[in-house]
């Protein structure tokens, strides 16, 4: 359930409660805020707005789809490590013009998987700890984006690059019983990521790669430490209509050497993944989404250490988009 409304004309507001998280893996369906923000527009036509509140971060393409959006049943680890939940409370400047405003718009409507309207530029500046996670060292993550659509003949391609940086705390409660930390437990947090689209009009690409530095844990020294991390992914798509029908075969290959900050000791990842599947939609208001994966994933922290994960699994998902 969404809550919107348009005040006025420079006044817009936005929440979204979230009744579906998980509070551990026994405990299932706590409501927590998910987005609760006002956009102000600074002149007539609103191509320049703040974004004052609890909001997504403007950093890479996927974390910014919605789920209605996105072909994979999850985002891919690279780029969603940066913020495991997307969001945080901050204060965003976003700017684009009417004509890029209306393109965001009808790439969503006309169901060629967009991203919504996060503006052309983006630069912001938010907690780093992540939604509903209080600030712990106030001192505040900064992060500007550039991504520009562009209409070539019969084909719309996206490309954009945006970058991070700040101190990320890894709290007690993010630590295990000996592991080793910084004493004041500030880790550098930066990276930088490049993202290529071109919407399915039938063919679709979608690919981001993202490098950097951040907390991860080391099982050689028993300690989290800042070091350096790389990934990405590609996802192929191929759109057929027939009437009122879609059909989206898919298929994504995604990589990721490095830290998730937001998980125990700053859990180190070794990722490797290929996922194979197929998004139907008898009508526009209900999809049902078939996912292979074969995986490859090694997670280590303090207490799990040489855990190397190899498996495949068939997934299904149905959703009803209104």
């Amino acid at each position: 359930i969404i809550f919107i409304g348009q005040i006025s004309k420079p006044v817009y507001f936005y929440i979204q409660p979230d009744f579906a998280s998980s509070a551990s893996s026994t405990n299932q369906h706590y409501g927590q805020l998910r987005d609760a923000y006002f956009d102000l527009g600074v002149d007539k036509k609103n191509e320049f707005r703040f974004r004052i509140g609890q909001s997504k971060i403007p950093y890479g393409f996927e974390n910014m789809q919605s789920s209605q959006n996105r072909l994979p049943l999850d985002r891919n680890d690279a780029l969603n490590s940066a913020a495991s939940n997307e969001r945080d409370i901050g204060a965003f400047f976003y700017w684009a013009p009417s004509k890029q405003r209306e393109l965001f718009t009808s790439l969503v409507r006309d169901g060629l998987k967009g991203s919504g309207d996060y503006g052309v530029f983006a630069f912001g500046v938010y907690n780093g700890q992540t939604a509903n996670r209080p600030e712990q060292n106030d001192k505040l993550h900064v992060v500007t984006r550039f991504s520009y659509p562009l209409i070539i003949g019969n084909q719309i391609i996206e490309p954009g690059i945006q970058a991070y940086t700040g101190q990320y705390v890894v709290t007690r409660e993010q630590t295990s019983s000996g592991a080793k930390f910084k004493a004041d437990r500030n880790y550098l947090d930066q990276r930088i990521a490049a993202t290529f689209v071109l919407y399915p009009k039938p063919f679709g690409i979608l690919t981001e790669y993202t490098l950097g530095k951040g907390p991860e844990f080391n099982p050689a020294t028993d300690s989290i430490e800042t070091r350096s991390l790389h990934g990405g992914y590609i996802t192929l798509s191929y759109m057929l209509k027939k009437k009122e029908q879609v059909l989206i075969p898919f298929i994504r290959g995604q990589y990721y050497n490095g830290g998730k900050k937001h998980e125990l000791d700053a859990r180190s990842y070794r990722v490797r993944e290929l996922e194979i599947g197929l998004e139907w939609q008898p009508v526009k208001q209900f999809e049902l989404v078939a996912m292979y994966t074969i995986s490859s994933r090694r997670y280590e922290d303090f207490i799990l250490q040489n855990n190397l994960q190899q498996g495949n699994l068939l997934r299904l998902q149905a959703q009803i988009n209104f």
